[in-house]
């Protein structure tokens, strides 16, 4: 009987020994991913702009991703790679990049609105993670400050009256600015000359340079301290603070508001923790005076969204880009 006994425990206590083991170790490989967030950053993070260096996003960037590396407490090295209206490197990050934080990007208007104007490679509400939104561009009509056209009727006027000959540069087909344009070109019943750029800075040497009549995009107040351009109108609800005497297109009759909210993005499928890690820190940076400074320099204001709002808009807005490019008719194949 004392026998029989100690012999049917036995297998009871190796199963339990067994038993403590794996929950152990279940318990150890629950706990990684939560070990790993604490520990983030723990090496340099990529930040990916989808412009060349010098346009109007770089140095906000620049300056956004010094102020959040203090709190980070790593660097945060800034990588430029343009291409395809600021759309071809969040996508190649998303495809290419492991969704552990160390390399992010910046995401335009565009990435919304490609996918309605043609075919793409990526789904963008589902292939990114929303991190945080920062703020939007102002756009204007820019031209030389030698241009014939004082006020952007007479630049009207002159299309109708050469019908393709004058050109007119943006970041990109497809962007905001070239987008923007086809609108009022439209409206306008004129026709005009579009030329793509992969940055702002390209846009403004041409124009500077007399090899480009127009410049439609953000980026602009710079040129106009210089001097060297004449503003025919905005694109915003309202005027500038810093320039109240340049109109808005809608105060010209043309119902024509141009928005272009930019934000931080990351592959799909991150950790919360991390995401709210990099969020804190990008939006503590967001007070820094030295972005700040640049941020009214090219007449901005933040527009912050938390990584769930962001989402969230990201949503609406990619159905508002459906119905507005459907409802003009264009389309970039």
């Amino acid at each position: 009987m004392h026998r029989i006994t100690t012999h049917a425990a036995f297998p009871t206590l190796r199963g339990r020994r067994l038993f403590l083991a794996l929950a152990s170790a279940c318990t150890l490989l629950a706990s990684v991913p939560t070990r790993a967030a604490d520990h983030f950053p723990a090496r340099p993070i990529t930040l990916i702009l989808p412009f060349p260096a010098g346009g109007v996003s770089d140095g906000q960037l620049r300056a956004l991703a010094a102020a959040a590396s203090k709190d980070l407490g790593q660097p945060i090295v800034v990588v430029n790679r343009p291409g395809n209206g600021g759309t071809l490197a969040p996508v190649a990050m998303a495809r290419n990049s492991a969704p552990d934080g160390y390399t992010i990007a910046l995401a335009v208007r565009t990435l919304l609105r490609l996918p309605h104007l043609t075919k793409v490679s990526y789904d963008p509400l589902h292939d990114f993670t929303y991190i945080i939104g920062l703020s939007g561009f102002s756009f204007g009509i820019v031209v030389r400050d030698d241009a014939p056209w004082r006020t952007l009727k007479d630049m009207l006027d002159d299309a109708h009256a050469r019908p393709g000959a004058i050109a007119y540069g943006a970041t990109g087909r497809g962007s905001s600015g070239h987008v923007a344009l086809e609108r009022l070109a439209r409206a306008a019943g004129v026709r005009l000359n579009f030329v793509p750029y992969k940055g702002t800075a390209e846009v403004a040497n041409d124009l500077l340079g007399g090899h480009l009549a127009v410049y439609s995009d953000a980026g602009w107040g710079g040129l106009l301290e210089s001097g060297k351009v004449r503003v025919l109108a905005t694109m915003g609800e309202t005027r500038p603070k810093r320039w109240p005497q340049i109109p808005t297109l809608k105060e010209l009759g043309y119902d024509i508001v141009v928005t272009s909210p930019i934000g931080l993005i990351g592959p799909r499928n991150m950790d919360p923790a991390i995401v709210a890690r990099l969020h804190d820190a990008f939006h503590k940076a967001m007070g820094d005076p030295a972005y700040l400074r640049l941020m009214e320099q090219n007449d901005q204001v933040p527009e912050y969204l938390g990584s769930e709002a962001y989402a969230q808009s990201a949503a609406r807005e990619f159905a508002r880009e459906k119905a507005f490019v459907q409802e003009l008719g264009i389309t970039l194949e």
